[in-house]
């Protein structure tokens, strides 16, 4: 994984992990790689890697079983959110980010269904 200066690593794997939780690439109540195994997958510190454990398992991303590992939640409402939030994200600097250009919102959503009917 390619790591952006402008943004604190432990914040771009965490967006990775949600990523592959919600396309589905990860499925609900998965066992995730050990903090070690984490680190060396995205080629971090091990200090980071828990760091990431510790903040999904606060926002009810992942659970620990003492012993066994930290798995992805089972709760397909808080994923649905997840996902829901991550759109919402998306379009919002999509939308920001038209505004910087001067473009208007209705003329930004019109480009981008444009764009998404010649692809289909």
């Amino acid at each position: 994984m390619k790591f952006n200066t402008s943004m604190p690593i432990y914040l771009q794997v965490i967006t990775a992990i949600k990523r592959d939780l919600v396309t589905g690439k990860m499925k609900a109540g998965d066992k995730l790689p050990s903090g070690r195994e984490l680190a060396t997958l995205y080629e971090i510190n091990p200090n980071t890697a828990a760091r990431v454990y510790s903040e999904l398992e606060q926002e009810g991303i992942t659970f620990t079983r003492r012993g066994l590992g930290t798995y992805v939640t089972e709760d397909e409402a808080l994923i649905r959110r997840l996902k829901e939030e991550m759109a919402e994200e998306l379009v919002t600097r999509f939308l920001e980010e038209m505004k910087e250009l001067g473009i208007p919102p209705e003329d930004a959503i019109n480009m981008a269904t444009n764009a998404l009917s010649r692809k289909l």
